[in-house]
């Protein structure tokens, strides 16, 4: 079997010539590059990569801080668009502890509105509203935005279209009441998708699992499929010329074509009781993982008459290699980079992985169960305890180049970069720094 390596390599160009209309900013001591926005979870294109280039010149101090904020409870990351940064909190309104999407200045942090998506009680666990609580409770989806809309996937699974600008609600459409759906167990965590002025999410029943609306109007644009939800939210990817959105279900990796809904391939992959990485693209290669015993594969989409088809590459089972909660790897020339580890919360390790092979080229404990995105030459990791480091993304060794105390809290959510503003966020706290500034 031929893997198209050149493909994969090719990528980031791929996305370079998308972002290139968003315009162009003073990074990295004043070199002219690439500014965009980050826009829903793991960036604007759903694969944790950026487009702009930054100066890692902070070793042995500190980018500078912009701002710090409470952001209680929850995993919910933080997206960027317009010049304001969401992400969804839980507060506490007269019914109870409540999911809120916060909108905040990019550039102030001052809160501009805040509006309920729902109710913070999850199944499973304690109330929300526990300061601090290590078990995670809180919102765990990332808010999208499109178009001066914001897009929300609560936990009960309703998604809600708002205004960005005031936070008034547009529409919403309640995925278990109106498509047959059903509930995964300690509820929803998927984020919504954007893209083509649809949005994409996952969770109806029979002949509807797959979902994607129109963006302007709440219309139904497609439904397709069946499967039970993950936790896992979908990947945008365009593989041999054609774009499509790629769940990861109960049954295994799911690929529709964006536009129709249209079934394109199927991978087989099990599931045992949460499954929360996103699946990664690299050319025509597509990764995913889970806990449970249950490990990582690799699969080859080919394409012959234009039928598509998924062909194994590897698969590794079990907790102690390739399995992974929540920490969704970026890839690089070929390489998976992520905080691939099970349970290990705190010392779990950075690792690099041949997406050929599956193998280990090396590894780096300490980072636990946090996320990873891609910037140029490096990655930015926000370790578990808050601490974001940053490495060179080479297959021959971990090679650290700086690092620094960001938040405090539980850190769980995906790094956003955006205009040269690095936003992060814990269960306790979101900061913002400026990474232009830095020489």
């Amino acid at each position: 079997m031929s893997i198209n390596w050149d493909r994969v390599a090719n990528e980031g160009v791929h996305h370079f010539c998308i972002i290139f209309a968003t315009g162009w900013a003073c990074l990295a001591g004043g070199a002219p590059v690439i500014a965009a926005d980050w826009s829903q979870y793991r960036g604007t294109q759903t694969d944790g990569v950026s487009p702009e280039m930054i100066s890692a010149g902070w070793s042995g101090g500190t980018p500078p801080c912009l701002w710090r904020v409470p952001t209680p409870a929850g995993l919910s990351s933080f997206v960027e668009g317009g010049g304001k940064v969401f992400t969804v909190v839980t507060r506490s309104i007269d019914s109870g502890p409540a999911e809120v999407c916060v909108a905040l200045d990019a550039a102030t942090g001052k809160e501009l509105w805040a509006t309920p998506t729902g109710t913070a009680k999850y199944q499973g666990g304690a109330d929300s509203g526990t300061p601090d609580n290590q078990g995670g409770d809180g919102p765990r989806s990332t808010p999208a935005v499109s178009s001066s809309r914001v897009f929300v996937y609560s936990s009960t699974m309703v998604l809600h279209c708002l205004d960005a600008a005031s936070g008034k609600g547009l529409w919403e459409k309640d995925i278990i009441a109106s498509f047959g759906g059903k509930n995964i167990g300690w509820q929803s965590a998927m984020s919504p998708v954007v893209d083509g002025g649809l949005v994409y999410v996952a969770g109806g029943g029979a002949g509807q699992s797959m979902l994607a609306f129109k963006q302007a109007t709440g219309e139904l644009a497609w439904k397709s499929g069946e499967g039970g939800i993950t936790h896992a939210t979908p990947t945008l990817a365009t593989i041999h010329g054609v774009r499509q959105v790629i769940y990861l279900l109960q049954t295994g990796l799911v690929s529709v074509e964006a536009a129709s809904g249209k079934p394109l391939w199927k991978f087989p992959f099990p599931y045992r009781v949460s499954t929360g990485c996103s699946p990664v693209v690299a050319g025509d290669v597509v990764f995913c993982t889970a806990g449970y015993e249950v490990g990582g594969a690799a699969c080859q989409i080919v394409r012959n008459d234009g039928a598509f088809e998924a062909k194994g590459l590897w698969r590794v089972t079990g907790d102690k290699i390739m399995a992974s909660l929540w920490s969704t790897p970026v890839q690089k020339d070929g390489f998976l980079y992520g905080m691939i580890s099970f349970k290990r919360f705190g010392s779990g390790p950075l690792k690099c992985v041949d997406l050929k092979t599956g193998a280990v080229r090396w590894e780096q404990p300490g980072f636990g169960a946090g996320q990873v995105i891609l910037t140029g030459k490096y990655l930015l990791a926000l370790a578990d305890d808050g601490q974001l480091v940053v490495v060179e993304a080479v297959p021959e060794a971990y090679k650290e180049v700086a690092r620094f105390k960001a938040v405090a809290g539980k850190c769980w959510s995906t790094p956003a970069l955006s205009n040269g503003r690095l936003f992060l966020r814990s269960t306790k706290e979101g900061a913002c720094f400026d990474l232009a500034a830095v020489k």
